[in-house]
């Protein structure tokens, strides 16, 4: 056989079982292939499950904290319904039993219109009997006349009228206590019924004074700030304001304390401007200080306008306008001496009406009757006298001017209106719980230990800080030495432990400090 033949017989026989080695190899491949991809397709599916079944339980948690949140929030809704519906139902009863009560003292006042209808009638009924013997018993005294020989007519009738005088003269007497009794009687129970009348016409806001502001802030970052380098910011707070501020763990918050109100709003407005502003240093306090005062008088002024247009009294001076307007920063035995005055106005005018008096004067008295105790000046008369002669000073009514000076009974009363006055005062003084003595005492106490360091020569301030713990004065360089200063602080203590009492230690600091300031133009 021909060799080419043979090669070329053999090469297609090597070819054709390379083809189908290929095939089955391909075929192998591809069978692998499919069981990964196989494979490959359930582990997919497995995790597709695994997570469908997590958003599942995602989806059911919540879907359960979304209903408890709900029905949190319902049950929160139905307890404040339930709560004002029961507030409604104790309103309702607390006027049923207060519409009971004066029904019951209606029905009291009632009988006892019938019972001194019953005396007024047995009085007739014996000034009737009385009248009867009295009549039978002239009848027989002038059949014995008669009978006496040796009496004239003229001297019979005489006598007779001379017993008849005596006679009537007694009784008279008589009814005449009768009467005056009765009339004191009534007029007690009048006067109560005027008064519980005029207390219960009248409803006034009672604000207690305390010796504390609560200065909030945003973070406490800005405690630092207030403070200072080496506390040298909050010491010229309080030496410019005479306010002790306290800085403790409180969060976000500063108290100020000091017995002043109006210290501790100056105070506390100044503080709020400087937070605002951010610059915080001694020269800036001293600045905005010095403003907030003058901020505080227009609103001084305004606060006393606006009480004088409330309370409807006209051609009222500026000052008194001014003082009543002071009258909000000052306390009377821990009761805002404002609220007091608006309170005794409102009972002096009701009480007025009720007695068919001059009602505007009456109230416009009561406003006034204590602007002895915010005075611009310090005066050794008492609150009651120079309440009196500042409003005659500004042009007053007499009748106005007599009930301010003599609601203490230091005056004499020469006008109706001067009882209404002292009465109403005493009736909102007190009213339970208006009042605090405790409390009117130790602001009597701290007042007491500043006015005795500024009776020293050369002091400029002095302010007790830390409950009348520490008493700061501040001295004039130019007239007090450091030497002096030494001295002055140790008689200050001196001093204060011989005439003052007090309990615990008082510190005495004395502060002097030299400025020198020039101008570069």
């Amino acid at each position: 056989m021909d060799p080419n033949i043979l090669y070329i017989i053999i090469g297609a026989v090597a070819l054709l079982a390379g083809l189908i080695v290929g095939k089955l190899v391909f075929a192998r491949n591809t069978t692998r292939k499919l069981e990964e991809a196989e494979l490959q397709s359930q582990t997919i599916l497995k995790e597709a499950e695994l997570r469908a079944e997590n958003i599942r339980k995602e989806k059911e948690l919540d879907a359960k904290e979304r209903f408890v949140q709900m029905k949190s929030a319902h049950d929160k809704e139905v307890f404040e319904k339930n709560k004002k519906i029961n507030d409604s139902e104790n309103r309702a009863r607390q006027k049923e039993q207060s519409i009971i009560q004066k029904e019951t003292g209606l029905d009291k006042q009632i009988k006892d219109n019938d019972i001194i209808k019953e005396n007024l009638n047995r009085q007739i009924e014996l000034v009737n009997i009385k009248r009867t013997e009295l009549e039978k018993h002239q009848e027989e005294h002038i059949r014995r006349l008669e009978k006496i020989a040796n009496l004239s007519a003229d001297e019979a009738k005489n006598q007779l009228i001379e017993s008849l005088r005596s006679e009537a003269h007694t009784q008279a007497l008589g009814i005449q206590q009768e009467i005056i009794d009765d009339a004191k009687q009534k007029a007690n129970k009048e006067a109560r019924k005027i008064i519980i009348q005029t207390i219960q016409r009248t409803a006034a806001e009672q604000a207690i004074e305390n010796t504390i502001t609560v200065f909030n802030l945003e973070s406490d970052e800005i405690k630092g700030q207030i403070i200072g380098r080496e506390g040298r910011n909050i010491r010229a707070i309080e030496a410019a304001t005479g306010v002790d501020l306290i800085v403790d763990d409180t969060p976000e918050a500063i108290l100020l304390s000091s017995f002043d109100p109006l210290r501790r709003e100056i105070a506390r407005l100044s503080l709020q401007r400087l937070v605002a502003d951010g610059r915080i240093h001694p020269a800036r306090i001293e600045e905005v200080v010095e403003k907030t005062k003058k901020q505080i008088e227009e609103q001084v002024m305004e606060i006393g306008e606006r009480t004088v247009i409330e309370m409807g009294i006209h051609g009222l001076h500026k000052e008194l306008v001014r003082m009543v307007g002071r009258m909000r920063f000052r306390s009377s035995y821990g009761q805002n001496l404002l609220m007091h005055s608006r309170e005794t106005a409102n009972l002096c005018a009701t009480m007025a009406a009720e007695l068919g008096l001059n009602a505007k004067l009456a109230k416009r008295a009561g406003l006034l009757h204590d602007i002895g105790k915010v005075p611009d000046e310090e005066s050794e008369l008492s609150h009651a006298l120079l309440g009196a002669k500042l409003a005659e000073k500004y042009g007053e009514n007499a009748a106005v001017v007599n009930a301010i000076g003599a609601h203490h009974d230091e005056m004499e009363m020469q006008y109706v209106i001067s009882p209404i006055v002292q009465a109403c005062d005493a009736i909102s003084g007190a009213r339970p719980g208006a009042r605090r003595e405790i409390m009117q005492q130790y602001l009597q106490r701290i007042k007491d230990l500043e006015n005795l360091a500024m009776a020293y020569p050369g002091v400029e301030k002095a302010y007790a800080i830390q409950a009348g713990r520490e008493l700061r004065v501040i001295v004039e360089a130019d007239k007090v030495t450091d030497q002096e200063s030494d001295k002055l602080s140790f008689e200050i203590a001196q001093k204060i432990q011989t005439e003052m009492t007090f309990p615990g230690q008082i510190k005495v600091t004395v502060i002097r400090e030299r400025r020198a300031v020039n101008v570069a133009r």
